[in-house]
């Protein structure tokens, strides 16, 4: 009898550490499907001030944001093809209908929403990233890695805005 009891508990055990991995696995793989339609976004978003921008200081951003989000890419895309995913191949819904609504606009307004845009996003990309680097894994290191860069788009996003 203590042998079936002690065999149930061990299977009880085992299950709930399995459902607890399997938990932890779709955070990680809902965190990277994130972070790699974000990169495809920032690149997209990134060309978009290098052609649309009116001021030096947008254009030169536009050019860093699509370098530094293109590099991350290929790192977030490395990160879930480790933890065997298969990842998105662009931007989500919401992020191509915000890049065709800024694609519509030129100089200083687009210079304005552009930064206002680039403020509230790495604001919250900061926060999830942040969130996501306690994994340790493929994709707490991947989110590790890139704090920096963000934090760094965020300064720069809000000294846009500020009119700096």
């Amino acid at each position: 009898m203590n042998r079936i009891l002690l065999s149930l508990g061990t299977a009880a055990l085992i299950a709930a550490l399995i459902a607890n991995a399997s938990a932890k696995d779709k955070k990680n793989e809902t965190f990277l499907k994130k972070a790699i339609q974000g990169n495809f976004a920032e690149v997209s978003m990134g060309d978009l001030a290098q052609k649309n921008g009116q001021s030096d200081d947008v254009k030169s951003y536009g050019k860093m944001l699509s370098t530094d989000h293109a590099a991350a890419n290929q790192k977030a895309l490395d990160a879930a093809n480790s933890l065997g995913m298969n990842p998105p191949g662009g931007p989500n819904a919401k992020q191509k209908a915000d890049y065709d609504k800024m694609s519509k606009m030129s100089g200083a307004g687009f210079d304005k929403m552009f930064a206002t845009h680039m403020v509230a996003d790495h604001q919250k990309d900061i926060a999830e990233y942040k969130k996501a680097s306690k994994s340790r894994d493929a994709a707490g290191e991947y989110a590790s890695g890139q704090i920096d860069t963000l934090q760094k788009h965020l300064d720069t996003a809000k000294s846009l805005k500020a009119g700096k």
